[in-house]
């Protein structure tokens, strides 16, 4: 009978109704992601993988994209408009905003960040043991003068990052740090360094990048303006391990987020609290692997 059925169903051209079958099941088998700054390459690579993995359960993603993250206001009234059976959120959300959310039976998951006085389910990388490993192996190499390029300002990760690689220069007794805010775009990396070179006066022995993109413009600009040589005059790094990081005409030393890992972890996550409402928050954390390129030298840390 089934057979039959399906094959009546292919000769007649029907298609199932999905809205339809959402008013008897009372889901709509869709799910909305807030992104904000989709220049960054790491965005567009997790959502690929939230994509695959929502698709491999059968639920359809509806695409939020912000230009920053403090201008997430304008799309969350849209996201009540299509009914979705929950949200990723890769931005930045206040508590009052996770107060709607919660008013309204959503379900919600951070994806690469968290609230810190509040409990939320999310699923991150650790930025600041990332950032405490690659300031280790730079100062185990012998470098003692920092610049750092930070990304903007309303980034929380990029936030964690900077806060983390200030944190254990302090702890290694480095004092020489300078800071410069960048956009996270390939030309605030450039116009960074050389905000860098005029502080210092010259170069500093390493620039740590809060994402990977800035790292590149920031390689570019050392070889191409400053003729200076990477890594044996100054050594650069960056974060989330994008692919145009490993052409061989960078080699990027980096710390790769497992971005497919985190995409998975968070739509099972998400559907988790859909088919379980009112289960109790819950994060989950993932370390980021350091990729040795050729951009910086490293050492082996004596100091735990």
């Amino acid at each position: 009978m089934r057979d039959r059925v399906t094959r009546a169903a292919k000769d007649l051209g029907y298609t199932p109704n999905a809205m339809a079958r959402s008013l008897i099941t009372r889901r709509s088998h869709m799910a909305g992601v807030l992104i904000s700054n989709l220049t960054n390459l790491y965005y567009p690579e997790a959502l690929s993988e939230l994509s695959q993995s929502f698709s491999r359960h059968g639920v359809r993603l509806l695409l939020f994209t912000l230009p920053h993250e403090r201008d997430v206001d304008q799309v969350v009234d849209q996201l009540w408009e299509y009914r979705v059976d929950g949200v990723i959120a890769a931005a930045r959300l206040s508590n009052a905003q996770v107060a709607l959310f919660e008013r309204r039976h959503i379900p919600l998951v951070f994806f690469n960040r968290y609230l810190k006085d509040r409990p939320v389910n999310a699923v991150c990388c650790d930025q600041r043991g990332a950032a405490a490993l690659i300031v280790s192996r730079l100062v185990a190499a012998g470098h003692r003068r920092y610049g750092i390029i930070c990304g903007p300002n309303d980034s929380v990760v990029g936030e964690e990052r900077v806060q983390g690689a200030i944190a254990r220069l302090t702890e290694l007794g480095v004092s020489t740090v300078k800071t410069v805010r960048g956009g996270y775009d390939y030309e605030s990396g450039a116009s960074g360094l050389h905000e860098l070179v005029r502080t210092f006066k010259g170069a500093p022995d390493a620039v740590i990048c809060a994402n990977d993109v800035m790292a590149l413009g920031c390689i570019d600009a050392a070889r191409e303006d400053l003729k200076l040589s990477v890594p044996s005059q100054l050594s650069v790094v960056g974060f989330d391990g994008v692919a145009p990081g490993r052409w061989r005409s960078y080699g990027l030393t980096t710390l790769r987020q497992p971005v497919r890992r985190m995409a998975e972890a968070a739509v099972s996550m998400l559907l988790e609290c859909v088919e379980e409402p009112g289960r109790p928050p819950e994060r989950r954390v993932f370390t980021a692997t350091l990729v040795e390129g050729r951009s910086a030298r490293l050492g082996e840390p004596s100091i735990p």
